[in-house]
């Protein structure tokens, strides 16, 4: 499939792709070796297409316990902690074998709660997993069972997923599961049960059609549905699937029907301008020159310190800022990468003199267009 280059691969759309629990281990048995390695083989597939992949794993906890013999899911959180990392360590050793079949590279990447709703550890992670897919490598990103402290976590990686896909705003998120999607009513129980082959994300009523949680994962039907919510909240479509259905990625990736699609409202795009713009309250601003204003404008590039004349309000990293001229009208908003005190420092230099004058970079950009709406 690839020739084991590593190339560089920016700006291409991205895929998360989760894997359950049960699917992992079947269903408690133990690392499914054979259906693990026939997944990385399609995403392996979509790399080759042009599609950035992200494999969202569960199966920590369920590998740990099935290496130490447990039957049954421990309820204290250290056992827990103790059997993720017992876990952890097979299924890395797992993918990373597997993926270098297909000449590519994978980097793990363990995340908490904290980790997503701290302004500067988002920003973190949002930009090692940015800088991990355009050396075209995949990123395995797992729950850090092993510190979480909270005993809630992210609910079988279902809400985690789809995090992710808002940090990097994905294009898709697909959900394997071992239900070939979201029914009517319990086709465990009921034979009448009808599957919903597509929905709007974010439908209630999808909510009373959704079931328990499994014995091996935390998350059921009902996680997963909710995921699809969040995921739209940036526009990601939702799939949910059979990961035991043949060459599933590939014939989504096709266009051919699987599962249950469900549809965000608005668009990626739409959904982060409209998200950007709908900010009414913004932290500071940055007064730029008409070379900028051309740029950001007539290009849609991003927001150089070289192109900032002065840098006004007291503004963190990550937060909202409005791009005003010099005659004090509004350009753009977004979202800065350095904050009011480091902003200062760099404005009016290029972008290769932020090392130099910090002592360090975080980004060439004081905004990316990513992170930017131009008014």
């Amino acid at each position: 499939m690839t020739n084991g280059v590593q190339k560089q691969s920016g700006n291409r759309p991205v895929w998360i792709v989760k894997i359950g629990s049960a699917l992992l281990t079947g269903d408690g048995e133990g690392l499914d070796r054979d259906a693990i390695c026939d997944w990385v083989r399609q995403m392996a597939y979509l790399q080759e297409q042009g599609i950035n992949t992200v494999l969202v794993s569960s199966g920590a906890v369920a590998a740990g316990m099935q290496r130490m013999g447990w039957t049954q899911r421990p309820h204290a959180l250290y056992q827990l902690q103790a059997a993720a990392a017992i876990g952890q360590m097979g299924l890395v050793q797992l993918y990373e074998s597997a993926f270098q079949k297909y000449g590519l590279h994978t980097a793990q990447i363990l995340l908490t709660h904290e980790d997503l709703s701290n302004r500067n550890r988002y920003l973190n992670a949002r930009s090692t997993l940015r800088e991990v897919l355009k050396l075209n490598v995949v990123p395995v990103v797992n729950e850090n069972d092993s510190v979480a402290i909270d005993e809630i976590r992210f609910g079988d990686n279902d809400s985690l997923a789809a995090m992710v896909a808002n940090l990097l705003e994905a294009e898709r998120l697909v959900i394997l599961t071992d239900q070939d999607g979201l029914f009517d009513a319990d086709p465990r129980h009921d034979d009448k049960a009808q599957l919903i082959p597509e929905a709007r994300a974010g439908d209630t009523s999808l909510l009373s059609l959704a079931g328990g949680s499994g014995r091996y994962g935390r998350g059921g039907m009902l996680t997963k549905v909710q995921a699809a919510e969040r995921a739209a909240r940036s526009g990601a479509d939702t799939y949910i699937v059979s990961g035991r259905s043949k060459d599933v990625l590939i014939r989504l990736y096709e266009g051919k029907p699987a599962g249950t699609h469900l549809v965000a409202a608005s668009g990626r795009v739409a959904a982060r301008k409209q998200w950007l713009a709908g900010h009414m309250q913004t932290a500071g601003e940055l007064v730029i020159d008409d070379g900028a204003v051309k740029v950001l404008q007539g290009a849609g590039r991003s927001l150089l310190p070289v192109g900032v004349t002065e840098v006004r309000g007291r503004f963190a990293r990550g937060e909202l800022v409005r791009c005003i001229d010099v005659r004090g009208k509004e350009i753009a908003r977004g979202l800065v990468n350095y904050d009011y005190r480091e902003a200062a420092q760099i404005i009016g230099a290029p972008s290769e003199r932020i090392e130099s004058i910090l002592g360090y970079v975080d980004e060439p950009e004081i905004i990316h267009r990513d992170n930017m709406v131009v008014l």
